[in-house]
């Protein structure tokens, strides 16, 4: 990597987020604490990493042909997918011309942005243990994987997931043949790019899940080096993180073979960055689940528990500086909802939130809200990882979003309206 420039001139280090969530936003503050340019585009306006970046730039960055032109025009030093919805061919294609540097690589962003992609090189190819799986492409292809005779069927309960989505979208569970049909509608609307394929998965009687946040980051040498943080525990609802801490007890072979199944998806995928393995674990067993080249939600966790962030891990590491993945102290996070929908709400009860020991809370600052959607979240750091996950919950319960009321429409000349 060049030596990095001063913003808004000449020799300025320019990054390009594709994608500008709160997760985005959180990589784009790192990268201006180390003197980056930023460029923040998403599909929508006043996106919360727009919000922070140096430039903002709103575009369909699934539309092949204006992609190619903003980072034609834009001329950025590194491209960073922060989402899946993205046209990865014309990143492969740009990559290969030598236009620019993609994070970690266009082909890994290409594999990663689908369950396909990633679920066939994990278990076909580097033959990482998996749950049973299946792709369909109707309602009957579903049905038909489920229900395959001599116990070659995927069976119920069963967990079926759009090829593409984020957040938990379209995730649901099947649990016998009434399910199946209400299954396969939610996937066709929760996919990122519209109707399309699923992945169709066994259930694993696993113990818990965890994240295994791993930076593949330039050492003295040169040479890329692979770092571990802590485990992290996690509960989803629908697919959807909820809360996170960190660390998760592990049994240490469990340990151990959680990163070295991290560390096979990782080296092959190649590039510097951050990446969140997400994995199965059931006592010293191991399960390899979905991979993100970027940071992970349930990371958030770690901008209370680590001395450097998954983010700003994130930031080093793209730019070949040195990383350092220790833990600072065991914390939790928890997630605040946006509770209603509406555009421009309010946040009541922060300040009774901070009052919750150890706190902080984060708000994201995303224009529109909805009931499931994910508007901030709590943190909270503790030496005991339990206490921490109580009162993380807690700070975040004490938040209530709410519909701005509207001012009273003021009368001629400005006076106050009749009582």
């Amino acid at each position: 990597m060049k030596p990095i420039g001063t913003p808004l001139s000449p020799n300025a280090t320019r990054v390009m987020l594709l994608g500008s969530g709160e997760l985005g936003k959180e990589v784009l503050i790192a990268l201006q604490r180390l003197g980056v340019e930023t460029i923040a585009v998403d599909r929508y306006d006043n996106a919360p990493g727009q919000q922070v970046a140096h430039h903002a730039r709103t575009i369909a960055m699934s539309d092949p042909a204006a992609l190619r032109a903003l980072i034609e025009a834009e001329r950025p030093d590194l491209v960073v997918p922060e989402i899946e919805a993205i046209a990865t061919p014309v990143l492969e294609a740009l990559e290969a011309e030598g236009a620019v540097r993609v994070i970690p690589t266009a082909r890994a962003a290409r594999l990663t942005m689908d369950r396909e992609g990633i679920r066939r090189l994990a278990a076909e190819r580097l033959s990482l243990p998996t749950s049973p799986y299946r792709f369909c492409d109707s309602l009957a292809e579903l049905q038909a994987a489920i229900d395959a005779a001599n116990g070659q069927g995927i069976g119920y309960p069963c967990i079926v997931k759009p090829v593409m989505s984020s957040s938990g979208k379209g995730q649901s569970r099947i649990d016998g043949p009434a399910d199946v049909q209400r299954a396969w509608d939610y996937a066709m609307a929760g996919g990122r790019v519209g109707p399309g394929r699923v992945i169709v998965e066994g259930f694993i009687d696993f113990d818990y899940e965890i994240t295994q946040l791993t930076v593949r980051a330039l050492g003295a040498d040169g040479q890329v080096e692979t770092h571990f943080c802590e485990p992290i525990g996690h509960v989803q609802v629908s697919g959807d993180y909820v809360e996170s801490w960190q660390p998760h007890p592990m049994h240490p072979q469990a340990l151990q073979r959680a990163r070295e199944i991290a560390s096979a998806v990782t080296d092959n995928l190649g590039g510097q960055g951050l990446f969140g393995v997400e994995l199965f674990v059931k006592g010293e067993q191991v399960w390899f689940s979905e991979v993100s080249p970027r940071p992970h939600d349930t990371g958030m966790v770690t901008m209370i528990t680590q001395w450097q962030n998954e983010f700003e891990l994130h930031a080093r590491a793209i730019l070949g500086l040195p990383v350092d993945t220790s833990l600072k102290s065991p914390g939790a996070s928890a997630v605040v909802y946006g509770g209603v929908d509406a555009k421009g709400i309010v946040f009541d009860g922060v300040a009774d939130a901070l009052r919750v020991p150890n706190s902080e809370i984060r708000l994201f600052g995303k224009p529109e809200s909805y009931v499931k959607r994910r508007m901030g979240v709590a943190l909270v750091h503790d030496t005991d990882v339990e206490r921490a996950r109580v009162q993380a919950k807690l700070a975040a319960s004490r938040v209530e979003p709410r519909e701005a009321r509207r001012p009273a429409a003021a009368s001629i000349a400005g006076t106050p309206p009749p009582a």
